[in-house]
């Protein structure tokens, strides 16, 4: 029987609403990647509904599995190993893609690995990078997630600050709703805020400039409610939403999630005294957001890499990461369980990272 190393990785993604295969072999080349989307099914709601989520990927994920081997040329004969996105994510989406993880590696008695989808997020940087991306500091911007870390090498994450309420992606779709733009928000607020002024409204940037690596976007949010509907009990209402009106407010709010985003990966840039920084997760595609990053890049010389467009929202070929993994022999028993919910400090009770100067931490780039 052929080596692990000799075949292939079968990668299943099912955290949230994207149904994601992937067929990746051993020098991390991507043979296939397919994704199925359910915007259409949560357009409605405007939002993810868990339980739609769910029955979403109970049905398509054999379709997904069969399109993704079959688009890559090579069967379940050619599979070494089997990879399951594991944490975090809504608890019924991640079961669905662990339990059909488990059945095949049972069946073909290979490997099981279980993947952080945050960390994921983070690796698909490779594909940015002419070489190892890491060490680094790395944001996950998307949805569900806004959050710093520490990528001491592949396997060695720590986490440095995390949202305190809405992640960044999450604020953009209820932007996008409270200004009348359809779902998902965050390209439709994207596209709205073109041709708009950045400045004609000053919204909140919250803990801009404090030292504390961590991220606040619901005073924002309402602010653009009070922007939309007025203060409560005002003498006066609020502007008429013209076109203009809604360019400026898309193109102000961007404009604040951006500055908190990028004030923060320069922190902790400086709290870490690393010299690259890795940008992975949905909010990664704006190009507002890639624009103001090459601009901190070129001031502060340091290295920039940002997940491919097509690795940036939920995707299969990330769980790449599961080759380091296997290789370091961190592979998963068949009785292995999910966790669900948001990212979470290791260490409730660690101090927050201080920040000190480049030199003092030289050491660590």
């Amino acid at each position: 029987m052929p080596s692990v190393n000799d075949r292939v990785l079968l990668a299943v993604e099912s955290s949230c609403d994207e149904t994601a295969v992937a067929v990746i072999d051993a020098d991390r080349r991507v043979l296939a990647s397919v994704i199925a989307s359910q915007d259409e099914l949560h357009r409605r709601w405007g939002g993810v509904v868990p339980e739609v989520a769910s029955r979403a990927h109970l049905e398509r994920i054999l379709p997904c599995l069969r399109e993704a081997l079959d688009a890559s040329g090579r069967s379940l004969a050619d599979v070494g190993a089997i990879a399951a996105v594991t944490e975090p994510g809504l608890v019924g989406s991640l079961l669905v893609g662990l339990t059909a993880a488990k059945t095949l590696a049972w069946t073909l008695g290979v490997p099981l690995v279980a993947v952080n989808h945050v960390e994921a997020h983070l690796y698909a940087c490779r594909w940015a990078a002419d070489g190892e991306p890491f060490p680094a500091v790395g944001l996950v911007a998307s949805g569900g997630h806004t959050s710093l870390y520490d990528c001491r090498s592949t396997l060695d994450f720590e986490l440095l600050g995390t949202t305190i309420d809405d992640a960044a992606g999450e604020a953009f779709d209820k932007a996008a709703a409270l200004l009348g733009l359809p779902y998902p928000g965050g390209p439709a607020l994207e596209r709205a805020a073109v041709g708009g002024r950045a400045d004609a409204v000053p919204f909140p940037r919250a803990f801009l400039h404090e030292p504390r690596l961590e991220f606040s976007f619901s005073g924002l949010k309402t602010a653009l409610l009070y922007a939309v509907r007025g203060q409560p009990n005002a003498r006066q209402p609020p502007p008429s939403i013209t076109p203009e009106r809604l360019a400026d407010l898309a193109a102000s709010f961007q404009a604040a999630v951006i500055d908190v985003l990028a004030a923060k990966c320069e922190q902790a840039l400086a709290a870490t005294g690393r010299d690259t920084l890795c940008i992975g997760g949905g909010v990664a595609a704006n190009r507002a957001l890639r624009a103001r990053l090459e601009q901190l890049a070129d001031r502060r010389g340091i290295r920039l890499l940002i997940s491919p467009r097509e690795y940036c929202t939920d995707n299969a070929a990330m769980a790449a990461i599961a080759w380091d993994l296997l290789e370091a022999g961190r592979v998963s028993p068949l009785d292995i369980d999910v966790t669900p919910g948001l990212v979470r400090k290791r260490d409730q009770n660690a101090a927050p990272a201080k920040l000190t100067s480049p030199a003092a931490n030289a050491s660590r780039r």
